[in-house]
């Protein structure tokens, strides 16, 4: 039995490659009540890229990344490891789209990773039967082993393109 994706989820998903939302709306017929889930971010503005930047950085690392240093937060929590802010495939593309998306379950709970785990598996066999390539963050090298050497992305999947 499928689930419905809501009207926020849905909006979530404009500007989003279509390959990809295709793959979202395959996972969403695809799962059951139990793995119900909610589609956190598609497309980033370059003022959200510059936030989550600057998370976790000083003024001098953000100038040396020419982002504005009014966006540097040290005492934060980093959230981004991409040398260059703008390389966020949630980030436009060249081709206009934003080639990434974050996906929780629901309602969320950070800490049940096992359900962040069932929403992958019906992203990754949503993927196949679509015929799309795509990449886990919680398992960048593909390896079938999630969160080994820093992979904690668990909402997030990008084209692998």
């Amino acid at each position: 039995m499928a689930i419905l994706l809501g009207q926020r989820s849905l909006a979530r998903l404009a500007g989003v490659h279509p390959d990809l939302v295709r793959v979202v709306k395959r996972a969403a017929a695809m799962a059951d009540a139990r793995d119900d889930f909610t589609v956190l971010e598609g497309v980033r503005t370059k003022e959200q890229c510059y936030v989550n930047y600057g998370k976790g950085r000083t003024e001098a690392e953000c100038k040396a990344a020419k982002v504005p240093v009014n966006y540097a937060a040290p005492r934060a929590g980093k959230v981004t490891w991409l040398g260059n802010p703008l390389a966020s495939k949630h980030y436009p593309r060249p081709d206009g789209y934003s080639h990434a998306v974050d996906l929780a379950p629901f309602p969320i709970d950070w800490n049940d990773l096992k359900r962040f785990d069932r929403v992958a598996a019906l992203m990754l066999d949503a993927a196949k039967a679509e015929g799309v390539a795509i990449r886990w963050g919680a398992d960048w090298d593909r390896d079938g082993k999630p969160r080994e050497r820093g992979e904690t992305d668990s909402p997030h999947f990008e084209l692998d393109r």
